[in-house]
């Protein structure tokens, strides 16, 4: 064999050692995982369609008067959907008053401040309280904290704070309130694990760059901790919200169930997570279930409105802290 044939030969061998690799697996778990994420985007597509198929018949007959009404009548066949729409968002908003404090509170204090002996007992509790199933925590509010809500905090917000309009009329025991603080309890395990987490990921460059400027231990949380997460800890309260918007059980057994709209905090109340638990099996007629379903399209648009919402909220939060850090 000549010496030029040898060498093509090793050449052609060379190339074939070179030779890219097959790119099959990286294309496969590629279209793998976008499928998988499509499949999200699906899912959300299919259920808001189902949603508006069962509701098309109540859609045609009342339209936007299905959202502006307050009658549910179900035997004239008379249904509006605002007592809920109002009774799920006062709920919620009592939830997120009552447990935005405790849970950012909860997650500074075992962040920054709590001693390590305490901490992981604390961090446990805490997430065994999340795992207490809705109906357990409704028997409970039912039987221990409805009773004492009405033998003593409510007597004493009315006598105290009666003038105003939350906290008039007489005392039911299952009302607006009950149902907002079982809300509360729900979301508070939620919020705090969450608030937790994002304060553990801030740089502790953050806290021994205010330490070395002469902050005390509450200027460093407020200034450099807080203040830096606080975009995490918005996302953090949203999730509890979307949480609140559409807790069932417990806010069932303890809200009172009435479908009305009242000023105060103690009249019972309703919530469009509930009215789908109670009355789904009794809805006889046609129209009566796609009175239910149009109330879960609602719910279900009520909960991407405030998505929405959140992340426009998000966008402008990182704007207006581009431009102030752009300033300065």
């Amino acid at each position: 064999m000549s010496l030029a044939a040898q060498v093509l030969i090793e050449e052609r061998f060379v190339r074939e050692r070179m030779a890219p690799p097959s790119r099959f697996g990286d294309k496969a778990f590629q279209w793998l995982t976008m499928a998988m994420a499509m499949a999200v985007v699906v899912l959300v597509i299919l259920t808001g369609w189902q949603l508006w198929r069962g509701s098309s018949l109540t859609v045609e007959k009342f339209g936007f008067h299905f959202l502006a009404t307050s009658t549910w009548d179900p035997v004239a066949e008379q249904f509006g959907a605002l007592p809920f729409i109002y009774g799920t968002l006062v709920s919620s908003l009592i939830a997120l008053l009552i447990a935005v404090p405790l849970s950012i509170a909860t997650a500074v204090y075992l962040t920054e401040l709590a001693p390590l002996w305490i901490r992981q007992p604390l961090v446990s509790l805490t997430e065994m309280l999340a795992a207490i199933p809705s109906v357990i925590l409704g028997l409970w509010g039912i039987f221990v904290m409805v009773p004492w809500l009405r033998d003593y905090p409510f007597p004493f917000l009315k006598h105290y704070f009666g003038w105003i309009p939350l906290f008039t009329g007489p005392i039911y025991g299952p009302c607006m309130f009950a149902g907002g603080i079982i809300i509360a309890i729900m979301i508070l395990p939620i919020i705090t694990s969450v608030s937790r987490e994002i304060l553990r990921s801030v740089p502790d460059l953050q806290r021994e760059a205010a330490y070395g400027l002469g902050a005390t231990r509450w200027e460093v949380t407020r200034i450099a901790v807080l203040s830096y997460a606080r975009k995490g800890l918005f996302g953090a309260v949203i999730l509890g919200l979307g949480r609140a918007l559409g807790e069932t059980m417990a806010v069932t057994m303890v809200i009172g169930n009435t479908p009305q709209i009242a000023a105060s905090l103690f009249k019972p109340g309703y919530t469009l997570a509930s009215v789908i638990a109670n009355e789904f099996t009794e809805a006889t007629t046609d129209i009566y279930l796609g009175a239910l379903f149009e109330i879960g399209l609602v719910l279900f648009g009520v909960t991407i409105l405030v998505n929405l919402v959140a992340q426009f909220l998000l966008k402008t939060m990182t704007t207006t802290t581009s431009a102030t850090r752009a300033v300065q």
